[in-house]
């Protein structure tokens, strides 16, 4: 009973707020708020359109609302692709890392066996990671790469605008994959000479792994000192 009174008393002040508005507007357009709903998670929402004339009196005209329905159809799905891309950045990063691991390690622990100097020699690790990056590249580049890259007036790289462009992660993942295949190659060049020249070097490959600038740096300073030591004991003899 008290539902059916709260009822009738709805819709006649709706029928009320009806004529006031036809009175004051022969043709008007109003949110008709309460009818905003949500379902499986998209808003859907109607506008209420009145018109009066004089042969069919007023009525009503329940219009949906779409709009908010398609944006956010489209939030979601961006939503989605961002979450597909970084859960791709992140695979590859981890791919990556531990893809180079096993080279530093026989460098390290085993420098002159057979197996080592044929696993360095080989050109597969490369050709793998340089495919993993070119794909990364791919998926990361947007119109606007180029222009980070070169924002600066003169077509020089400045830092904000490369810190902008790193902050995908899907940039930075291309990014580390292109440290891995550069810092193993020139863990190979350090390994390599020292076999060439019997120098020490897996102080200098385990430095490179990480600090590559540095590795390079230690085994030029390694293979100077020892040179030095060699004609030394050379001269004395």
């Amino acid at each position: 009973m008290a539902f059916s009174f709260c009822l009738s008393h709805h819709q006649m002040a709706l029928k009320i707020n009806l004529l006031t508005s036809v009175a004051k507007h022969p043709t008007s357009t109003f949110a008709l708020k309460a009818v905003n709903n949500e379902i499986y998670g998209v808003q859907i929402g109607y506008s209420l359109r009145t018109e009066w004339s004089f042969m069919g009196g007023s009525r009503a005209i329940v219009i949906p609302n779409l709009g908010r329905s398609d944006m956010r159809q489209r939030t979601l799905r961006l939503h989605a692709s961002w979450l597909a891309s970084s859960q791709l950045a992140g695979d590859a990063f981890t791919l990556g890392t531990a893809a180079v691991l096993p080279f530093y390690t026989l460098m390290v622990a085993a420098p002159k066996a057979d197996l080592t100097r044929k696993c360095m020699r080989s050109s597969i690790p490369y050709v793998v990671l340089g495919v993993l990056y070119t794909y990364l590249l791919y998926i990361s580049w947007t119109p606007d790469t180029f222009r980070l890259m070169f924002s600066s007036k003169y077509w020089l790289p400045e830092l904000p605008g490369i810190a902008k462009m790193f902050s995908k992660e899907t940039t930075l993942a291309s990014a580390w994959i292109h440290l891995l295949v550069v810092d193993l190659y020139a863990a190979r060049q350090v390994y390599q000479d020292g076999l060439d020249n019997d120098i020490e070097t897996r102080h200098s490959v385990s430095l490179c792994l990480l600090f590559c600038p540095i590795g390079i740096l230690i085994h030029a300073i390694t293979k100077a000192l020892i040179t030095t030591s060699r004609g030394s004991k050379t001269e004395m003899h």
